[in-house]
C-alpha cells in the first residue's frame, strides 16, 4: 500500500470540488494582516481554528457561566460546553449547505471568547461601568482578544487570523448579541459561514437552556404543554413518565427538528437567490439563513418562554444581582486604588487607560477567580 500524504494543497483541492460556489474556499482567502508562510498540513481556516483552541481565553470558558454558575452543579452547560455544542451544530449545517466547515467551526469556537464572568449579567454591569469610556460588548471584546489581547507571537499582537474569520467574529449577531463591524464593509452582510455560526449559536442555547432548566427543576414539563414545539416533536417523546431519558429525547428531537428545517429552508433560499459566489451572499438585502414560518414561530415562542420562566427565575435573578455587585465592587476598588491590580496589569494603564485595563482584567476572569478575587479584596481573613 502506498502512503499518500494529505497536504494543504490536497485539502484545498478537495474544498474546490465539494463546496458550493457560494462557500468560501480557504485557498482563496484574503489572507492575514501580517503575512506569514502557510502551514503545509492545514488549510488557513484549520490553522485559525487551532490557534483559537490554544488561547488562554478559550480555556477560561470552562469556568464561565452560561446560565448556571459553575459551582451550582457539574451537569449544567458552561461557556465552554455551549461553545462546543455550537461548533458541532455549525459543522453539521455547513456540511449540508456546501459551506466551509472549518471556517464555520473557527467562528463558532471563538464567538464567546470575550464573555465576562457570570454571563450576560457580568457583561451588563461592565457596560454600565464603562458607559463613559467606550462601553463593554462581549463581541467586540472577542475581536480585541484575537487581534490584540492574546500575545503569543513575537511579531504582532493577537492571533493573526484570516480576514474571513475576523469578519465572521465582527459580524456575529443574534437576538442577544449585536455586531460591531467597524473594520469591515458595513454594507456587506456576514458570509454564509458567519450566518451559519449565528444560527448555530441561537439554536444551541435555546435547546440546551430548556434542557438545563428542566434538569434544574426551574422549569416543569407541564409548563411547556401549550408550546408549539409539541405539535412538531410531541409524538416522538414519551411524556407519560417524564424522566432523564425523556428529557434527552426532547432535547435531541428539538435540535434535529431545528437543524432539518434550517437546512431545508436555507437551501431553498440559496437556490432561489441563485447566488454563485461568497460575495453575492453578502450582497443580498436580507440574511439567507433562516427557518420556515412555522418553525420560526415555534422557535420565537420557545425563546419567549425561556426568558419568562428561566432567565427571570428568581434563582437566576438572585445570582445575577449578586454577580453585578461583585463586579461593581471589584471595579470600584481597583479604580479607587489601581495599586491593588497585579503589576503586569498596572503596566498597561498608560497605553490603554485605567478604565479599559480594569474592564479587560475583570472580563478575563472565570466565575471562580472573580469570587476568589472579591474575597481577597473584601474579606479580612482571606490571604491576598
Amino acid at each position: 500500500m502506498t502512503f499518500k500524504r494529505i497536504t494543504r494543497q490536497v485539502l484545498e483541492a478537495h474544498e474546490a470540488q465539494i463546496l458550493a460556489p457560494y462557500g468560501i474556499k480557504s485557498g482563496e482567502s484574503q489572507g492575514r494582516r501580517h503575512p506569514e508562510q502557510e502551514d503545509p498540513n492545514r488549510t488557513a481556516f484549520q490553522r485559525d481554528r487551532d490557534r483559537i483552541l490554544h488561547t488562554t481565553a478559550f480555556r477560561r470558558l470552562e469556568y464561565k457561566t452560561q446560565v448556571f454558575v459553575n459551582y451550582e452543579g457539574d451537569y449544567y452547560r458552561t461557556r465552554l460546553t455551549h461553545t462546543l455544542e455550537v461548533a458541532q451544530i455549525g459543522r453539521t449545517l455547513a456540511r449540508a449547505l456546501g459551506a466551509n466547515e472549518d471556517l464555520v467551526e473557527g467562528i463558532c469556537l471563538s464567538h464567546d471568547l470575550g464573555h465576562s464572568p457570570f454571563g450576560h449579567a457580568g457583561e451588563d454591569i461592565l457596560n454600565e461601568l464603562m458607559h463613559d469610556h467606550g462601553g463593554f460588548n462581549h463581541n467586540l471584546q472577542t475581536y480585541r482578544i484575537v487581534t490584540e489581547l492574546e500575545q503569543r507571537y513575537p511579531g504582532w499582537h493577537g492571533l493573526n487570523l484570516t480576514f474571513e474569520l475576523l469578519e465572521g467574529i465582527a459580524k456575529h449577531e443574534t437576538d442577544y448579541d449585536q455586531s460591531d463591524n467597524a473594520d469591515f464593509d458595513p454594507a456587506l452582510r456576514g458570509s454564509l459561514e458567519a450566518q451559519i455560526a449565528n444560527m448555530a449559536d441561537e439554536l444551541a442555547y435555546n435547546a440546551h437552556d430548556l434542557d438545563d432548566g428542566l434538569r434544574a427543576g426551574m422549569i416543569q414539563i407541564e409548563q411547556t404543554r401549550d408550546l408549539k414545539i409539541w405539535s412538531v416533536i410531541g409524538n416522538h417523546v414519551d411524556l407519560s413518565r417524564f424522566d432523564d431519558v425523556s428529557r434527552h429525547g426532547l432535547h435531541r428531537r428539538l435540535i434535529n427538528t431545528l437543524i432539518d428545517d434550517l437546512i431545508t429552508t436555507t437551501g431553498t433560499a440559496l437556490a432561489k437567490a441563485g447566488v454563485k459566489s461568497p460575495r453575492e451572499v453578502q450582497m443580498l438585502p436580507n440574511q439567507i439563513t433562516g427557518y420556515s414560518p412555522e418553525v420560526d414561530a415555534m422557535n420565537r415562542e420557545l425563546k419567549q418562554f425561556l426568558y419568562a420562566n428561566l432567565y427571570n427565575h428568581y434563582r437566576v435573578v438572585r445570582m445575577s444581582v449578586k454577580a453585578k455587585r461583585f463586579i461593581r465592587e471589584m471595579f470600584e476598588c481597583y479604580l479607587n486604588d489601581p495599586r491593588q491590580l497585579p503589576s503586569e496589569v498596572q503596566a498597561q494603564i498608560e497605553s490603554k487607560g485605567l478604565h479599559r485595563v480594569i474592564a479587560d482584567y475583570i472580563a478575563g476572569m472565570t466565575d471562580r477567580y472573580a469570587l476568589q478575587e472579591w474575597e481577597r479584596l473584601y474579606l479580612p481573613f482571606t490571604r491576598t
